[in-house]
């Protein structure tokens, strides 16, 4: 058909041409039609030497053009056909769409959903009151630790498996992931807990396993988005935290008000759960591997142990009897929210880059100037949260150089590996967590050092090799695509 539209090969519609009959008697100039059928593409053309290609294209060749149009090539009918035609570029309809767009209040929700849980320990102080272990650290220390790390890694790989799925479209099975999954994980951590607990230890063995149930729960919650009930649940156990700076409550009540916020959390969970499918069967559909979630658990493993080494340093910093004396790592889970945020502008930002920059030079300029700005920010947030923390908190250890300067490195291991991780370098970025981890575990079982020390070295050493891996990796254009 004379007047149909087809796709030509540079992405662009062009119309076929087919030689048509004068009307008799008609004496109608040639280029003209042709004028009058190609007018829009002409008018969008930059230079003659495009209609050029639409004319070859179109299968015109130089003896097809002498002999209809007169001219001796397709470059000089072009030329013609271009100084015919007033120029008309396309406008573009509206900014190009950001995928990346995150809303601020969302990701400080989540920031405080992430902090929030640690008033437990306030409100549970009493109940954790024991002799120093032979590590100086409070009584209860090491099962409190190892069934929060044992949830983490669980958890983590669950959450990355949950989040497959979904970005498959497929919420039913995510579901019926975090259905199996999230109990398994919370019976496991409980039972390490048990393992780990000393001698006279099982109440801390016992908090432990609620904070197994809290993880599994929040776990839950998060991957389906229900942020707002995980906030009420913690509304009991934040109000109850609240008063304790001032006034003895007594442990029963303590006690309870934790137990209600747990069991809240718990019941949001199986809700939100009952909501997505119930037990729907599975298909066929091939999903995701489960060997792709070990590097997000071991993911999980390194920055759980640099938080809670973090919190370690600031407990035998400020005593042995202070069990909850961790402001730090209060200001790391904090600034978690606008790390995100941050993440997703550095994101936003890159992808501006690179439709703006014209070579790779101007590309690595622009990347490495949003990330030195994305981290800035990042810093400036855990350093106000800092302060903040240690004028507010009772009891918290003195704000020393050391003592800052190990908090901002380790927040900056954090901060660049969520970027390695949002570009899919996870195993990078895992390795090294869980070597800077594995070191500080060590320097503090063996009493290498202390953690003041050994904390600031190794998370700066760590600090440099993620800044390098950040180089190489996304100074790449082809790192940003989406």
């Amino acid at each position: 058909m004379s007047g149909s539209l087809w796709l030509g090969k540079e992405g662009q519609d062009t119309l076929p041409y087919i030689p048509r009959q004068r009307p008799h008697g008609a004496a109608a100039d040639p280029i003209d039609e042709l004028t009058d059928r190609m007018e829009d593409l002409i008018a969008a053309a930059v230079h003659p030497d495009e209609v050029a290609a639409i004319l070859e294209s179109d299968g015109m060749t130089d003896a097809h053009i002498r002999t209809t149009y007169g001219r001796d090539d397709s470059f000089a009918l072009a030329e013609d056909l271009y100084a015919r035609v007033e120029r008309r570029y396309p406008q573009v309809a509206g900014p190009a769409a950001d995928p990346w767009h995150s809303s601020l209040p969302a990701c400080l929700l989540r920031g405080l959903l992430f902090a929030l849980p640690g008033l437990a320990y306030v409100l549970g102080a009493p109940l954790l009151a024991g002799p120093p272990n032979g590590l100086g650290l409070p009584w209860g220390t090491v099962p409190l630790l190892a069934g929060a790390i044992t949830g983490w890694v669980w958890n983590q790989g669950l959450s990355h498996r949950a989040y497959s799925w979904l970005g498959l479209g497929d919420r039913a099975t995510a579901a019926r992931a975090l259905r199996v999954g999230a109990p398994l994980g919370a019976v496991l951590s409980a039972l390490v807990a048990l393992a780990a607990a000393g001698p006279g230890e099982l109440t801390a063995a016992a908090f432990a396993a609620g904070q197994a149930v809290y993880l599994a729960a929040a776990t839950v919650l998060l991957a389906l988005g229900r942020e707002r009930d995980l906030l009420c649940a913690l509304v009991p156990m934040a109000a109850g935290a609240a008063p304790t700076v001032s006034y003895d409550l007594p442990d029963a009540l303590r006690t309870g008000l934790l137990l209600l916020s747990l069991a809240a959390a718990a019941g949001f969970a199986a809700r939100a759960l009952a909501k997505e499918g119930g037990d729907a069967a599975a298909d066929d559909r091939p999903g995701p591997r489960l060997a792709a979630s070990v590097p997000y658990a071991l993911f999980g493993l390194g920055t759980g142990i640099l938080v809670l080494y973090t919190a370690v340093g600031d407990v035998l910093a400020d005593g042995a009897d202070s069990a909850v004396a961790a402001p730090s790592a209060v200001a790391l889970t904090l600034s978690m929210g606008p790390a995100e945020w941050l993440l997703y502008r550095f994101r936003s930002e890159s992808l501006a880059g690179l439709r703006a920059s014209t070579t790779a030079y101007g590309f690595r300029k622009a990347v490495a100037a949003t990330i030195a700005v994305c981290l800035g920010g990042y810093l400036a947030v855990l350093l106000a949260l800092t302060v903040a923390g240690t004028l507010l908190w009772p009891g918290a250890p003195e704000l020393g150089a050391l003592r800052l300067a190990g908090l901002l490195a380790t927040g900056m291991v954090l901060w660049t590996a969520l970027l390695l991780q949002s570009f899919g370098a996870v195993r990078s970025a895992a390795a090294v967590c869980c070597a800077a981890g594995g070191i500080q575990v060590v320097a503090l079982l063996t009493g290498a050092g202390h953690p003041s020390t050994v904390g600031p070295v190794v998370a700066g050493a760590a600090a440099v090799v993620h800044a390098v891996l950040v180089g190489v990796l996304l100074g790449r254009a082809t790192a940003h695509r989406l």
